[in-house]
């Protein structure tokens, strides 16, 4: 607001931004490595849990509570869920069908 540039440290401490790297080199490999842990969950429960937060944002706390349970309940069903159970009894990594 006030138009003051400001260092990564001072937008952490202020709490503008989560984590500071101390080269491009070591964030951009740091963000591959968050986009490849994603990559490797469920592409269902991704898009579920965007939707979820997406969509309880403008929800009052009950309603987006009965919102969450709804698509769970609805997600309990899907192969994806069933794969990480077998997976787990296999002791192996799930593997997610892509949508």
């Amino acid at each position: 607001l006030t138009g003051r540039r400001i260092d990564s440290l001072e937008a952490k401490h202020m709490g503008l931004v989560q984590k500071v790297y101390p080269t491009k080199s070591d964030m951009d490999e740091n963000v591959h490595k968050i986009a490849r842990d994603i990559a490797a969950k469920s592409p269902l429960a991704v898009i579920g849990t965007k939707a979820v937060l997406l969509n309880s944002r403008d929800l009052s706390v009950h309603k987006g509570l009965d919102y969450v349970a709804t698509w769970n309940a609805a997600m309990l069903s899907s192969t994806d869920v069933q794969e990480v159970f077998a997976a787990q009894v296999e002791k192996r990594k799930p593997m997610f069908s892509k949508l």
